[in-house]
């Protein structure tokens, strides 16, 4: 599983770090920063990851299977 990231629909608003802080991340000035981009998601945090971009208000997360 992937996560694809729409930077520029992302308004930083940090739920998805709030649900899946091993996934994502807010830096200082407020940009996502996904640990994992560009490569799967460990099996082990899936669950934690999918739940974090189900969470964002501006879809600007997306789970690919």
């Amino acid at each position: 599983m992937r996560i694809l990231v729409d930077h520029d629909r992302c308004e930083g608003h940090g739920l998805c770090a709030g649900q899946a802080s091993e996934v994502f991340e807010l830096d200082e000035e407020g940009e996502l920063i996904y640990r994992f981009d560009g490569q799967d998601v460990p099996e082990e945090l899936t669950s934690a990851a999918a739940h974090g971009a189900s969470v964002c208000p501006v879809a600007a997360l997306r789970v690919v299977h």
